[in-house]
């Protein structure tokens, strides 16, 4: 399949892209504080359907709700502010609610797995991560992770919703609520919800990076009993992080050094290929074999650096 190259109206660097559930729609999140909304065929290649204003800084990430919920766009900003867009009728959209429970520049925010409802979480330079929950009644319930990564999280990223080893186990197992996140403090950090009360649950902190942790992708697991977290670091490397059963001890096996930062890791939805964006504009796809991670292709290079992110 060719490559199709995206006009965004954009009038500053591009922080972020991201395509809807149904691959038709693509969002965009800019410096120039706002957000667009452009449609995308393979057959009439793409056409602006709307621009977002409502930031007064530059504008992070962008993440899609499943559909069940609706039409519904999430964005983070510099400004502290999480706004979430909710299309009407066609094309039209508007905020339908803003949070402002942090007090510096949200970097990362992540719809959780549909089976457990409409829920948010959002990390930021303050240290904290929250999560946001849809109440039946229209409000929100929050919860915090206070000081999650003190210097500034960088990245949050969901655990599948089936438990590890649901496959394999007998009986049904109720969803579970994971996170995993990456910070300031050059670590990864998981993170589960014990009655309504988010506690670490890796000790010690996941440490193999020596600077920034960019980004972390928490894989799809498919009810099988292995987890596995990829992290991308401002030091030039990807580790993959596993552990075999639940209770046991996270193991990190570096990918590769790339000799540039790594600024997002992202998994196929089966999660045997990984997906790197590194500072040389180059995009690598890497296919899991039965002796670890390979080289399966590069699929492009991007003719313009494009991060300029937290």
């Amino acid at each position: 399949m060719p490559s199709q190259k995206i006009e965004t109206g954009h009038q500053d660097i591009v922080h972020d892209v991201a395509m809807d559930y149904y691959g038709k729609r693509v969002a965009t999140a800019s410096s120039d504080t706002t957000i667009k909304i452009i449609g995308v065929s393979n057959s009439s290649g793409s056409q602006h359907l709307a621009s977002l204003s409502g930031h007064k800084g530059p504008v992070w990430q962008v993440a899609w709700a499943h559909p069940k919920f609706g039409s519904i766009l999430a964005s983070c900003s510099y400004d502290g502010q999480v706004i979430l867009w909710k299309e009407g009728n066609q094309n039209d959209w508007a905020q339908a609610h803003v949070f402002n429970d942090h007090k510096s520049s949200v970097n990362s925010i992540a719809w959780a797995p549909h089976e457990l409802g409409l829920c948010l979480a959002c990390g930021s330079s303050d240290g904290n991560i929250s999560v946001f929950t849809a109440r039946p009644d229209g409000g929100w319930d929050t919860t915090r992770i206070e000081q999650a990564h003190p210097v500034g999280v960088t990245s949050v990223s969901w655990a599948p919703s089936m438990a590890p080893g649901a496959l394999v186990g007998s009986g049904l197992l109720d969803p579970v609520q994971k996170l995993a996140s990456g910070g300031c403090d050059n670590t990864v950090k998981v993170w589960k919800l014990y009655n309504g009360t988010w506690k670490m649950d890796c000790f010690p902190a996941l440490q193999m990076h020596s600077d920034w942790v960019r980004d972390v992708a928490w894989a799809p697991n498919l009810g099988l009993p292995k987890s596995t977290i990829a992290s991308a670091s401002q030091d030039g490397t990807v580790v993959i992080w596993t552990v075999a059963k639940e209770g046991e001890q996270w193991q990190g096996k570096v990918l590769k050094d790339f000799k540039t930062p790594v600024w997002r890791v992202s998994w196929s939805l089966t999660g045997n290929l990984l997906a790197v964006a590194d500072g040389n504009n180059n995009v690598t796809l890497w296919n899991e074999a039965v002796d670890g991670f390979k080289l399966d292709y590069i699929t492009f290079t991007v003719p313009h650096h494009w991060y300029d992110g937290p």
